[in-house]
């Protein structure tokens, strides 16, 4: 090809319709990248998140739905001073700015108090112990009540008046009572002597009676005779 040829074609117009034709694709594509991009990230659009904590659940679900947000209950909790239903706690915390479509996480009040199993500390442990287990779990203890028995054992547990035994489900609201030893037996306890039996040689032991007993023989005799000490 000449020299003067392939300048002319160079410089001709179907080369530069061409060139400006995959110009303008390109810019197109890259707008359209951008413009998807926009849409996709809510680019230009901000939601502050409001403070729905201490409203009810669903007056706060239908605050944040209609600014657009995904509403879900990840947890329970309980104050006693709330109504049920309560908001508790949120995540995203208020005052966040997020974008429309992010979910919204909250925290209500329990309608009932939760509650806790009384461990196997009945008759199974001393007073120490058993006020560590039952603090450690969460339980409320009054001071304990002590009973007759071998000092600082536990003998039972109380709620409410109520006894109670190992297994129970108990009221985070409810306080405790330890009944625990006080170091003295009950007079229950007491050991007694049981009664010598008819047969039991008598070697050895003191009848307890001064000068002489009458005993009758077994023959029925009625012979008299003495013991003299």
């Amino acid at each position: 090809m000449e020299t003067s040829e392939f300048i002319r074609k160079l410089t001709g117009r179907y080369l530069w319709l061409n060139l400006l034709a995959m110009a303008l694709t390109i810019a197109l594509l890259v707008l359209g990248v951008s413009v998807a991009m926009d849409i996709y990230t809510r680019h230009g659009e901000s939601i502050t998140i409001p403070d729905v904590r201490k409203h009810s659940y669903e007056a706060s679900r239908k605050a944040l739905t209609a600014l657009g947000m995904d509403v879900v209950i990840n947890d329970t909790g309980y104050v006693k001073s709330l109504p049920p239903g309560t908001i508790l706690d949120q995540l995203p915390l208020p005052g966040t700015i997020v974008k429309s479509g992010r979910t919204i996480y909250l925290t209500i009040n329990a309608s009932d108090s939760p509650t806790l199993v009384l461990p196997d500390i009945i008759d199974n442990c001393s007073l120490r112990e058993a006020m560590a287990r039952l603090s450690a779990l969460g339980f409320k203890l009054n001071p304990p009540q002590y009973v007759s028995g071998e000092r600082d054992w536990v003998y039972g547990i109380t709620a409410n008046g109520k006894s109670l035994s190992y297994g129970d489900r108990v009221s985070i609201e409810s306080k405790l009572t330890i009944q625990v030893g006080d170091g003295h037996r009950n007079a229950a306890d007491s050991i007694y002597m049981t009664d010598i039996p008819d047969d039991y040689g008598m070697d050895g032991f003191d009848t307890g009676n001064e000068g002489s007993m009458e005993v009758e023989e077994a023959g029925g005799s009625g012979d008299d005779f003495e013991i003299i000490e």
